[in-house]
């Protein structure tokens, strides 16, 4: 089998350094999978420099390997500026479905009632992110206006991961989006859940609608949850439910592309994290969304051993917590790169006590 090819987005600030760390482990070296790395620079300066042309260069690679991990990038606030380059790759690469799973950290105290995992489901696409909007009059008379897009291709491709997705983990499908407020717009995600229901009649589902899942969540007894959401609403959602178990540098996130039949077809790990310039060149940033980035689009590359290895990141980072090798954010002492040179140990020593055993 040829080896694969991940496409590697650098980004700016302390997203390019934690991605540095992630690469240290999932190299080759550490992990014993047969995979190449490609490197693409989507550094403000070169999207810039480019006219965002790297961007779409990258995106045709990733489309062509379905691989690949960035790191976190800035997005200018100034209009006619290169943009957001997470809006124009989601676009690219016909993302539509983004995954952010909260799960519990050894060591680390979650909010009361919340330890089994919470993920969410969050359309990739669509929404007020590609909204058009204007302004009309002026004075206290100026009024602003927007249009807003959804599709039900994207509903139902949401819709379907959904409840896959929470079939495979025995979770209960939460949630949803205000329809009664937007019966035509919002109207139409809810019809798709309703129907996905259908087509997976073993899976719960408990609909709700977008205030009262903040509200319930809050008062969660603990069960294994996957919340459908607009492209908005999962944005905030996703935030807060990895705050509620710990940090939001806790958990990686996943943009996918589909095929047809709904199987995945490109997956674009990151950390949902943004760059935090403030951190920059200081080593004391955790790097466990950035690492767990890495296992998960090792999980894509769909060999025995990228799936072994992906499996021995993922309890190495945790494990890692639960001794007590800890970043300052989580109360802890250790330095970036002491964390990912514990992971990076653990790793190691798990593959080659699992090769011994033959398992």
């Amino acid at each position: 089998m040829p080896s694969k090819t991940i496409i590697v987005l650098q980004g700016d600030q302390t997203g390019q350094e934690l991605l540095d760390e992630a690469l240290r482990v999932i190299d080759p070296s550490v992990t014993g999978c047969d995979v190449t790395f490609e490197t693409y620079d989507l550094s403000l300066e070169n999207r810039r420099a480019t006219k965002n042309k790297v961007v779409h260069e990258a995106a045709a690679r990733i489309k062509e390997t379905g691989l690949g991990i960035k790191a976190a990038t800035i997005t200018p606030p100034e209009k006619g500026d290169v943009g957001s380059p997470n809006a124009l790759l989601r676009e690219l690469v016909d993302g539509q479905v983004i995954l952010r799973t909260g799960r519990r950290i050894p060591s680390v105290r979650p909010i009361a009632g919340v330890h089994a995992p919470i993920a969410v489901v969050r359309m990739a696409v669509d929404g007020e992110y590609s909204e058009k909007a204007w302004r009309e009059g002026e004075g206290l008379d100026e009024v602003a206006f927007s249009t807003r897009r959804l599709s039900r291709r994207t509903c139902r491709a949401v819709a379907e991961f959904t409840f896959r997705y929470a079939q495979r983990n025995n979770a209960k499908v939460f949630g949803g989006p205000k329809y009664t407020v937007s019966p035509v717009y919002e109207g139409m995600f809810k019809e798709e859940l309703d129907a996905a229901h259908e087509r997976h009649l073993d899976v719960e589902y408990d609909p709700q609608l977008i205030d009262a899942t903040y509200a319930l969540l809050l008062g969660t007894e603990g069960e294994s949850l996957v919340i459908p959401a607009l492209n908005r609403d999962g944005d905030n959602l996703s935030d807060l439910v990895m705050k509620m178990f710990g940090t939001i540098a806790g958990a990686e996130s996943v943009i996918f592309s589909f095929d047809e039949n709904f199987e995945v077809k490109v997956a674009l790990t990151e950390a949902p994290h943004g760059t935090a310039p403030s951190l920059q060149g200081k080593n004391i940033a955790n790097p466990m969304a950035m690492i767990l980035a890495g296992a998960a689009v090792l999980r894509y590359v769909k060999t025995e051993k990228a799936n072994r290895a992906s499996r021995a990141i993922y309890e190495s980072v945790l494990e890692a917590v639960q001794s007590g090798i800890k970043t300052n954010d989580l109360a802890g002492s250790a330095s970036t790169t002491e964390f990912t040179d514990e992971v990076i140990s653990r790793v190691k020593s798990k593959l080659e006590i699992w090769d011994s055993l033959g398992g």
